[in-house]
């Protein structure tokens, strides 16, 4: 902060009833290196506290197209939450698509603490002008006030921030740094935030090496970048400038970061679609047995049902069945669970549904020699398979051993 800026601060706290001379300082004059070139990236400088940052500004058109995807389908994808009335994390229900910040950062590294700073905050928004993207550049070391200031003064009325692991990283990071400079700049926002990451664990973590954005974005948005520079250089080109700050090094970071953001805009569309999907028509296999899953993991047990029956006879007809049973058991519906663990045990080497089947016979029917029957074979059936965790393994075969032990017990006393 510069001497001018602490003199004002202290101003309020000097009491004095001596008539005092005003003293007008000169505000000094900041040379922004390379300004021409800034203005030809639609940049700008933000002078603030005698300091300045790079403020990046530039709008694309709502019909604009992104991979698979043209951005204004984003409005009919909230419409179809806003009309949805089940409950789900990624759910933009009550919201317009302005209230959703698509955000992202570079840093000089990939740990946390006070060590790794952001020197490049970008956003876009969905307003009435079209796609408004901006990008808050951090151009050397003791700036970090003048661009959170302009960062935050922009997104005071933020409701909701949609990021690829900002809940990990990159807001954390914010947080950080903002704890450093808070007497300074303005207050953080309160806000809900849509982590698409781990959407895209859920849905295709067993089918991709990687879900790393730029495979998502190659695999599922039809999204390919061209020269892109890939994000582990940008710290070193970050640096580059730092020591020579000529725009040319860093405005291919600029663009990868921009191009993050607007994938984010065409992933939160394309998950959303996913989701919304209640007939499976345009999902993969793996996509709707996952889609039901996420369903049920977050409560919705009767829309997960009717997915999960929507996999029975394809690629997880197994793993459906078993969660169809699952969830009619949950409701207190066993007669609908009956057959299906009956049917499994028959046709799969899976004990689960014997053991299902055993505590039914146990506990409701009273049947004994059909429990321990189910007992018996599920125990056979879990003694072929190999395990690797030797203490979870006799725990599971105590287990057995003792519903064994129990229902023998029972069938004697019965005759």
């Amino acid at each position: 902060m510069s001497l001018k800026a602490k003199l004002n601060r202290m101003k309020k706290h000097i009491n004095t009833d001596e008539k005092k001379e005003e003293v007008k300082a000169v505000e000094p004059t900041l040379t922004v290196p390379h300004l021409e070139k800034w203005t030809s990236l639609d940049s700008e400088p933000f002078f603030f506290d005698d300091e300045y940052a790079i403020v990046r500004k530039k709008t694309y058109p709502k019909d604009h197209q992104h991979g698979r995807y043209v951005f204004n389908e984003l409005e009919r994808v909230i419409q179809r939450w806003n009309n949805f009335h089940r409950a789900h994390p990624l759910s933009s229900k009550n919201l317009n698509p302005s209230d959703l910040l698509f955000f992202d950062t570079e840093t000089t590294g990939l740990g946390g603490g006070v060590g790794n700073t952001i020197f490049l905050l970008g956003y876009c928004q969905y307003t009435n002008e079209g796609i408004s993207m901006n990008q808050y550049f951090l151009p050397g070391p003791g700036r970090e006030v003048p661009m959170y200031k302009a960062f935050l003064d922009d997104v005071q009325h933020l409701k909701n921030l949609v990021t690829y692991n900002g809940k990990a990283f990159d807001w954390p990071q914010v947080k950080t740094r903002h704890t450093l400079i808070r007497e300074q700049v303005p207050k953080l926002p309160q806000f809900g935030h849509f982590d698409l990451l781990h959407g895209a664990r859920r849905f295709w973590k067993n089918e991709m090496e990687s879900v790393r954005l730029s495979n998502v974005e190659q695999q599922k948005l039809d999204f390919i970048r061209k020269e892109d520079t890939p994000g582990y250089l940008a710290p070193m080109l970050y640096f580059e400038f730092v020591k020579d700050p000529d725009p040319d090094l860093i405005s291919s970071v600029m663009k990868h970061n921009e191009e993050d953001i607007l994938s984010l805009i065409t992933l939160y569309i394309h998950m959303s679609n996913l989701l919304l999907d209640n007939r499976g028509h345009h999902l993969s296999a793996m996509e709707q047995f996952q889609s039901a899953r996420w369903w049920e993991a977050v409560g919705e047990d009767d829309h997960a049902a009717s997915l999960y029956q929507l996999s029975i006879d394809g690629k997880y007809d197994r793993d459906a069945k078993k969660a169809l049973a699952k969830i009619h058991k949950k409701q207190g519906d066993l007669a609908k669970s009956l057959p299906i663990w009956i049917e499994l045990s028959e046709d799969t080497n899976d004990e689960e549904s014997d053991i299902e089947l055993a505590k039914y016979y146990e506990h409701k029917e009273k049947d004994y020699e059909q429990a321990l029957h189910h007992a018996l074979l599920g125990y056979q059936k879990w003694k072929s398979k190999k395990r690797i965790l030797k203490d979870k393994a006799e725990a599971e075969r105590i287990q057995y051993m003792k519903r064994i032990e129990r229902l023998e017990q029972k069938e004697a006393r019965r005759r």
